[in-house]
């Protein structure tokens, strides 16, 4: 069956499931909990718990610092998901590589907050990750949200690492989703 739903008959279909933070991504893959899909959230536990070290933590605090390799990691751990393989022919994805390049890296440099080094760095990372893994998308779910509203559903649900991220950041990542998926200004889109 897999096969009959997949352009790409080596890995299932593919769902990313795309949005600006607090924007309802848990929220939407937990409803298809019981279906015939394989989940794979965003793995902020490991992005937390780096052997010890708290590397969203860090990065938050410091960005101009821990971008580099927050950054870093939330690549190599999305090409995890990205290549895991699916015992069910739908897998969906909270957030892909391609919205850590193309929001959460591009708004570092955006910002000064990664030197242009840095940028390339990762940018060369990730042309090679797309150029030779079969790490494509089928499908872009975009839960597009005012960064009021984000910002609010953030803020109650109080996860310590964003205690201080601001709204302006949200407006910005806003922004680059936009810029991203709708306007297709800088960046293509990687599914339809």
């Amino acid at each position: 069956m897999a096969g009959e739903i997949s352009a790409n008959k080596s890995r299932p279909f593919t769902v990313f499931v795309e949005g600006n933070i607090g924007s309802g991504k848990t929220t939407f893959l937990n409803y298809f909990a019981n279906a015939d899909v394989h989940l794979l959230s965003e793995p902020v536990e490991m992005w937390r718990n780096v052997e010890g070290h708290n590397l969203l933590g860090l990065m938050y605090d410091d960005p101009a610092r821990w971008g580099l390799t927050f950054q870093t990691y939330a690549q190599l751990t999305m090409v995890d998901l990205h290549t895991r393989a699916s015992p069910h022919p739908v897998k969906m994805m909270e957030r892909s590589i391609y919205s850590a390049r193309y929001c959460f890296v591009e708004n570092l440099a955006k910002e000064g907050l990664m030197p242009a080094s840095e940028y390339v760095v990762l940018d060369e990372w990730f042309k090679w990750i797309t150029s030779h893994l079969d790490i494509g998308g089928d499908l872009i779910v975009y839960l597009r949200a005012h960064p009021e509203v984000v910002f609010e559903r953030m803020r109650v649900r109080a996860r310590k690492e964003e205690s201080h991220v601001t709204l302006q950041y949200l407006k910005k990542l806003h922004d680059l989703h936009e810029d991203w998926l709708i306007n297709e200004t800088k960046f293509s889109c990687p599914a339809p």
